[in-house]
């Protein structure tokens, strides 16, 4: 509409039953529009919200550990992060020292690298196994190469054996 005083830009916005809405302050002159400010704000949070539900929440998962873990023990925790990279989260493996178990760093190396090995492809290792204090931590975030494999649900152990002994007995 070109430049306006403010007084004739108020008359044009009232005349319209609309709102004039100043765009860019800065400006020189200031540049201002005349529009539906409650609609204008109602679709801005809508973008605002649509982009939001656009980004991925990454999580961090936590998995504690002690030098002396059983086998039972340590495979189930190594199964929960696998589990939780699998869902594309992250993971912060803390081993925890206790009292004298502090000098000996080493059995402590031991058990981060034999769960980086039981992970195997499915994990990368984004912070180094480090030693702060009483805890040696290091943070595993999920492989993006490594794509899900799912074993198709009906062949169990039980029955891959029942359907060996069934092929067994046709060939007699």
């Amino acid at each position: 509409m070109g430049i306006r005083s403010l007084n004739d830009a108020l008359i044009l916005a009232r005349e319209a039953d609309l709102d004039l809405v100043e765009v860019a302050p800065l400006a020189t002159p200031p540049v201002c529009r005349i529009m539906d400010y409650g609609k204008f704000r109602y679709e801005e949070s809508q973008k605002a919200k649509e982009s939001r539900k656009k980004t991925t929440q990454i999580v961090i998962k936590e998995v504690k550990f002690r030098p002396k873990i059983g086998k039972g023990d340590f495979d189930t925790k190594v199964r929960h992060m696998a589990e939780f990279l699998d869902d594309g989260h992250k993971v912060k493996v803390t081993l925890q020292f206790r009292g004298r178990e502090v000098a000996h760093p080493e059995l402590g190396s031991k058990i981060l690298d034999a769960v980086l090995e039981q992970l195997g492809s499915a994990a990368k290792v984004e912070t180094q196994a480090r030693l702060e204090g009483r805890n040696m931590t290091m943070v595993l975030a999920p492989d993006k190469k490594s794509t899900k494999k799912e074993k198709p649900a009906s062949a169990t152990p039980a029955q891959e054996s029942t359907d060996a002994e069934v092929a067994a007995e046709t060939t007699d």
